[in-house]
């Protein structure tokens, strides 16, 4: 078979899985932005939460991902690169695929010697928390002690100086207590460890995944760039390619670069190619049905098991700190968040093709997602509550329960069955 042959199967595979994918009950319409995925910078209409006049804070547990940043390597981009430039002299390149080229070469000269690093926008996000924090609630920075502690990774240690420098600088008067490197990969890092690269080796995810995959991903907007008669050389090939130029072009915004998003897609290829991304996710890095799918959100037990221990030793006065802060990755929260079943972080299914409307990367974990255990202590009876905010904003703890505030003897037992049994078994 020819070249063009193969390119005419390739479109005509292109054009009837771009109609699959419109016809499919299950295909999503979000914004282009939203279609960014756990890529996208973090909400900029957070406001201050109020709390009733009849609570006061007494301690608060943040666990955080580390804020925006430029790509995490040059891998995808240097792939897209090489693709363009093999079109580029096989004659196949369109217009469109030489501002791409030009594109990556922009993200190469911005990345190279910070690729992974935090940018002024991680920096400015992590700030911005803080600042929030300590304005909701002033009562416990008054004279308190803040702990802090983040994985080993530059752009975790760096969101974790972003956010205590601020607090510094709004009130000097605080005690710091920080701690960075691999003595908390056990708490910042579980996916670093055994159990779950061998669960991954194990490949369940996989079947499932790439079913999906070939499926849904679509290779119009690959083609666009590249060529009708680029030689892709199969489908699957093809399809590789066109997750890879999703992914260089919705991680622009997080390395502060306009967004070009609706340049190089549709609406519909741009849910399309972010529901492969967020799939993937979805199945790796939380509960599932999968074989052994209990483990990506097992390994996030010893980190709620800390959350728990820390806020009850700060409530009998043997925890210093008031404030215990906490700076990973997405890896991190979305292996806890689906851990303690908060609202659209866990979602279990036979049907994978359901995820994109149940479970969305964007919402759970954008850059400098954080989630907020906060303890009051109701004035007039003393009894302490506990409010859970996902990305500052107030998340029902208990599933089925609307209340937002729980008696914290509910609240620990509640999350105390939720850590699996071989770390709470003496």
């Amino acid at each position: 078979m020819n070249i063009r042959v193969i390119t005419a199967a390739l479109l005509m595979g292109a054009v009837s899985l771009a109609t699959a994918f419109a016809a499919d009950p299950m295909a999503t319409e979000y914004s282009m932005e939203q279609c960014e995925g756990s890529l996208t910078p973090y909400p900029s209409d957070i406001r201050n939460v109020q709390t009733p006049d009849s609570l006061a804070p007494v301690y608060l547990s943040h666990v955080g991902r580390h804020g925006a940043r430029y790509p995490a390597s040059a891998a995808n981009t240097l792939k897209m690169r090489d693709a363009l430039l093999r079109a580029d002299s096989v004659g196949t390149i369109t217009p469109l695929g030489r501002d791409l080229l030009e594109l990556c070469g922009q993200v190469i000269s911005a990345g190279t010697n910070r690729w992974g690093a935090l940018d002024s926008l991680g920096m400015s996000e992590q700030r911005a928390i803080a600042s929030r924090m300590l304005g909701c609630y002033p009562e416990l920075f008054t004279n308190g002690t803040v702990n802090a502690i983040s994985s080993y990774s530059p752009r975790a240690m760096m969101s974790m100086f972003s956010f205590v420098h601020q607090l510094d600088r709004m009130n000097n008067k605080l005690e710091f207590i920080t701690s960075t490197g691999r003595m908390n990969s056990t708490l910042m890092r579980p996916f670093d460890f055994d159990e779950y690269k061998q669960w991954r080796a194990a490949d369940y995810w996989k079947d499932p995944y790439n079913e999906y995959f070939t499926r849904h991903c679509p290779i119009t907007a690959i083609t666009r760039v590249l060529g009708r008669d680029f030689p892709f050389g199969d489908t699957d090939a093809a399809r590789e390619l066109a997750i890879t130029e999703y992914y260089v072009v919705a991680g622009l915004r997080a390395m502060e670069m306009p967004s070009q998003m609706s340049k190089y897609f549709n609406e519909a290829e741009a849910n399309a190619l972010w529901s492969c991304f967020n799939l993937r996710q979805y199945l790796q890095r939380t509960a599932s049905t999968v074989q052994d799918g209990s483990v990506p959100a097992d390994i996030a037990g010893q980190l709620l098991l800390d959350i728990i221990t820390k806020a009850e030793q700060a409530l009998a006065g043997q925890n210093p700190a008031v404030v215990d802060l906490r700076f990973g990755h997405a890896e991190t929260l979305m292996p806890l968040l689906s851990l303690m079943r908060l609202p659209g972080c866990r979602y279990l299914t036979n049907y994978f093709d359901t995820v994109g409307a149940n479970w969305r990367d964007w919402q759970v974990v954008p850059m400098a997602a954080n989630l907020q255990l906060i303890l009051f202590k109701e004035k007039k009876s003393g009894r302490i509550y506990c409010r859970a905010d996902l990305n500052e904003r107030p998340v029902p703890l208990i599933a089925g329960d609307k209340r937002l505030y729980i008696p914290w003897a509910e609240a620990r037992n509640h999350l105390m069955n939720l850590v699996p049994m071989h770390l709470t078994v003496n």
